[in-house]
């Protein structure tokens, strides 16, 4: 039997000799907000942009060092998963804090190693299409509102049994609980995080990605970690069918970022959006025949993330993952699924009139 330790000790030990043998790169932080920080530091691991990350990072290390670390936590979850599980573990090692940091050179040395080592990784984004399938699909709306009700004994059966893969998940975010930290679409709902565990390693989630997972969720509480034990009990969920890279939009810099970090979860990337919003241009134009005005600013907000800030290098596909990406693109933007096509396209063509709007909100940032 594998022992939790063991399996995070494994994966510790794995950063002691690089740790040891390099020298960390310079701390150059950029003259930007710890939530532009954030969303830049996600993107570069997504696109596998080394340098802009280390900025990020140490930006944030001086800024903000616990949204630092909740983000990385975060990205290697969201971002990498499965995809490369011994840079998934490595971050999962160094989640237990500033002491075992401390041990292995400091904060600032193990930040630059895993934020370079998580840039150059291997990239899935399954975990997250997953969960975003599962809280915002039309047709699991009914399951949503069942589910929340059922006992904890009824959630398992679903779990063991039920054969769509989101209704399952569903069930298993349920079973942990969604009342401590709340998910978006679904009820709050008190839960016992160790029998969802145990559930998954009933349906055969290999035991090191299990502990990984467990320790992910026991420090952060975020759905992502189960969902991500889930895909691995699936029977093509380790799997690599293909890799290569999305289709990037041409590269613009707005102020002392890419346009591509001002997205809609900074403060500057919303305004963006609203500006964007009260043009002309064939995408608003397509909105405001097809989507009502209060909804408008989320449609855009999703078809965005799709056309550019969810884009990765070096992902990894296989038939499910296609299919979750797939899904979540054409079937969760608030669109029926019949106009996702067009929304993405118009809204892709449209980016460089967005970029234009982003370097005007960002000519002149400054922030102490």
């Amino acid at each position: 039997m594998i022992d939790k330790k063991d399996v995070l000790g494994s994966f510790r030990q794995e950063l002691v000799k690089p740790l040891a043998a390099d020298r960390p790169p310079p701390l150059a932080p950029l003259p930007i907000s710890p939530w532009m920080a954030m969303s830049l530091l996600q993107k570069t691991v997504r696109r596998g942009e080394t340098a802009w990350g280390l900025a990020a990072a140490a930006t944030l290390l001086i800024d903000a060092p616990d949204k630092l670390w909740r983000r990385l936590a975060g990205i290697a979850a969201e971002d990498v998963g499965l995809a490369d599980i011994c840079a998934t573990g490595a971050m999962v090692g160094m989640m237990a804090g500033k002491r075992m940091r401390a041990s292995l050179g400091g904060e600032w040395a193990v930040a630059a190693w895993l934020t370079q080592r998580l840039c150059e990784a291997r990239t899935s984004r399954a975990t997250d299409d997953l969960l975003m399938t599962v809280q915002l699909l039309p047709s699991l709306q009914g399951e949503r509102e069942r589910l929340a009700d059922l006992s904890n004994h009824h959630l398992r059966l679903i779990l063991l049994g039920a054969d769509s893969l989101h209704v399952r998940a569903l069930a298993l975010l349920y079973l942990a609980g969604t009342a401590g930290k709340p998910v978006d679409h679904l009820a709050s709902r008190r839960g016992e995080p160790a029998l969802a565990f145990d559930v998954l390693d009933e349906l055969g989630t290999p035991l090191t990605v299990l502990e990984l997972a467990r320790e992910g969720y026991r420090v952060s509480r975020e759905p992502l970690w189960l969902l991500m034990a889930l895909l691995a009990a699936e029977p093509a969920g380790l799997g690599c069918e293909a890799e290569g890279d999305d289709d990037m939009p041409p590269h613009t810099m707005t102020g002392p970022v890419p346009g591509w970090a001002v997205d809609s979860f900074t403060r500057e990337g919303k305004l963006a959006i609203s500006r964007f919003l009260h043009g002309t241009s064939p995408y608003t134009r397509w909105l405001q025949a097809h989507v009502e005005r209060p909804q408008q600013r989320t449609v855009t907000a999703r078809t965005l993330f799709h056309v550019e800030g969810g884009l990765l290098r070096k992902r990894c596909r296989s038939a499910l993952t296609d299919d979750l990406r797939v899904t979540n693109e054409r079937e969760c933007l608030g669109l029926p699924s019949a106009l996702a096509g067009d929304a993405l396209r118009l809204l892709r063509d449209d980016l460089p009139r967005l970029d234009a709007i982003r370097a005007e909100i960002m000519q002149g940032q400054t922030h102490a």
